[in-house]
């Protein structure tokens, strides 16, 4: 039998549009949004397949074997031709295309309700709970049942419904979280508890339902259904519930702060105008964290491409498992030494590593301080690599930077490099009088740096074990620095841009700054869509956390400090 070829030949004539389906009983509606007759079983399973693959051709052996199996008769072919044919008939020529080894459906994104529902999840993934709420309602309305419903039973279909199954009750739940982010808990009880009961096993149905009845004033019935929980989780599976299913359970069981509804946040103008003030009564101490090094670097010479690949790069370096980065430092300062670390370190570390938005952010606000009249900048950082300094110097502006040492004579002090390149270390915090803030930029290191001179006479690392124990048995970082910056660190505002709270080497770093306490003057932390416990922990030290994408953040600050600077012009 003759077979059409690609549809490509002669004069193309434009695609009808369709609507295909496939998340529920397959479907395809034409422009009027009438159902085409598909025919029979196996026409729509070859529909079916094709779809699954969205544009992919489909090998003719493939087809064979997932429409007849392992024996398929002998007019499988010829079968599977006419098939085909029919589909065109009624797709229209230019939607089923013959290419070797087999065949493709062309289907644009918007045609197939699979792909739109992709779309929109992508849409809402970084969206505050409102509208990412929204959005993911939007998502599920896609759905009208189990997806490729009338293959339920088909070997061929039978992994892809599951998959799908998976992906609609992961969105359900996301959007359960949105929800409850929104404090409408009493309103989601209900739904939960019939969600729960059809499907038992689901701990984060089980986790949502907890937290629900919690901020409903009902810990009682909270730890019940915890403990209704763990007995369907023995039971059916023999195991017990997950570790974040217990530590809720404890959570609730204390009564913490973080389950808390979490309180609508305040209207961001009203937060900027806040920093604003304070960056011009120098009453702002930026503080940047790993997670502002937000560009990729260009890869050399086998050296990862990203600033926070250090861990991995000691890794393969040293030839040790993957581990945390205090982890691997420590163990090849002791199978190794503390002199290849550093190198290796230094290797990584020597490199111009390209600034991210929240460096350049902060390299141009130093001249929107000047225009002002308004004191300099400190910047705090734990980060060792130079692109803060990188950032400075494009602006053109002179910084001072003050060091710590963790290694060498000076151990247990800081070095202050001022911007022509003199370093002296600060022997006494308190008489050290080199140092002038309110006139020029300082850039506060306080976990050290890299230093890419020959001599590298400064250059130190807080990076193991070890060193991060030995870092907190000193004395209080306030006693180390000069007296000009202390004053500065016990006065001021903090934003943290870049920092998250669940890596423990940065609650190192708050011990040291105000040991026990709490901030004293009011302060932020960016940190998009933070869990319960990320909240718990800016809550405990009286952080303000605003729940925005960081570099949607630095976009409005930088165009409020802009506009601010014009107006005092």
């Amino acid at each position: 039998m003759a077979e059409a070829t690609d549809a490509g030949a002669g004069a193309e004539a434009p695609v009808a549009a369709l609507d295909f389906r496939i998340l529920g009983p397959l479907e395809v509606l034409d422009a009027g949004k009438r159902p085409l007759a598909l025919g029979g079983r196996k026409q729509r399973a070859v529909l079916g397949v094709l779809l699954l693959e969205r544009g992919r051709v489909v090998p003719t052996e493939v087809l064979i074997d997932r429409l007849w199996g392992e024996e398929p008769p002998p007019t499988a072919v010829t079968s599977l031709q006419n098939t085909i044919s029919r589909l065109r008939k009624l797709l229209g020529p230019d939607r089923l295309i013959t290419k070797p080894p087999g065949y493709a459906l062309s289907v644009e994104m918007d045609e197939l309700d699979l792909a739109r529902y992709e779309r929109i999840v992508e849409e809402a993934r970084d969206l505050k709970p409102e509208p990412r709420g929204a959005l993911l309602r939007d998502a599920l309305a896609l759905w009208r049942g189990p997806p490729l419903a009338d293959f339920g039973y088909e070997a061929w279909a039978r992994g892809e419904i599951g998959r799908l199954e998976e992906v609609r009750w992961s969105l359900l739940e996301d959007r359960i979280d949105a929800d409850l982010d929104l404090g409408r808990q009493s309103e989601l009880v209900g739904e939960l508890e019939s969600l729960v009961g059809e499907h038992p096993l689901r701990e984060r149905l089980r986790g949502q339902l907890m937290l629900a009845l919690y901020r409903c004033g009902r810990q009682a019935e909270a730890l019940e259904a915890y403990q209704e929980a763990r007995r369907v989780l023995v039971e059916e599976l023999g195991i017990e519930p997950s570790a974040p299913l217990q530590e809720l359970s404890r959570s609730i069981l204390r009564q913490e702060g973080g389950l808390d509804p979490v309180a609508a946040s305040a209207p961001l103008a009203g937060h900027f105008r806040e920093l604003l003030d304070a960056l011009a009564a120098g009453r702002l101490v930026v503080v940047l964290g790993a997670g502002a090094n937000d560009d990729k670097q260009p890869g050399r010479d086998g050296i990862p491409s990203a600033v926070d690949d250090v861990a991995a790069y000691l890794a393969q370096q040293f030839d040790c498992q993957p581990a945390r980065l205090a982890q691997i430092s420590q163990y090849v300062a002791v199978t190794r030494g503390s002199g290849p670390l550093y190198d290796e370190l230094h290797s990584f570390y020597d490199a111009e590593f390209e600034p991210g938005r929240a460096h350049r952010l902060v390299a141009r606000l130093p001249a929107v301080l000047r225009e002002r009249g308004a004191p300099q900048l400190l910047v705090v950082t734990t980060n060792y690599d130079l692109a803060l300094e990188r950032a400075l110097l494009d602006e053109g502006e002179e910084f001072d930077v003050v060091s710590y040492l963790a290694v060498g004579p000076h151990r247990g002090r800081f070095v202050h490099v001022a911007p022509d390149g003199q370093a002296r270390v600060i022997e006494v915090a308190n008489e050290y009088g080199e140092l002038a803030p309110d006139r020029r930029t300082v850039v506060l290191k306080v976990h050290g740096q890299v230093d890419r001179r020959p001599e590298r006479e400064w250059e130190s690392f807080v990076v193991s074990e070890d060193d991060y124990i030995d870092y907190l048995a000193q004395t209080d970082l306030a006693s180390l620095v000069p007296v000009t910056l202390t004053a500065r660190l016990r006065r001021s505002h903090f934003l943290f841009l870049g920092y998250p709270p669940h890596e423990w080497n940065f609650r190192v770093f708050l011990h040291r700054v105000w040991g026990g306490q709490k901030v004293s003057y009011r302060s932020w932390a960016v940190e998009p869509r933070p869990d319960a416990l990320e909240r718990e922990f800016w809550r405990h030290v009286d952080v303000d956390l605003l729940d925005v994408p960081l570099d949607r953040y630095i976009e409005e600050l930088e165009r409020r400090a802009t506009a601010a600077e014009e107006a005092s012009a």
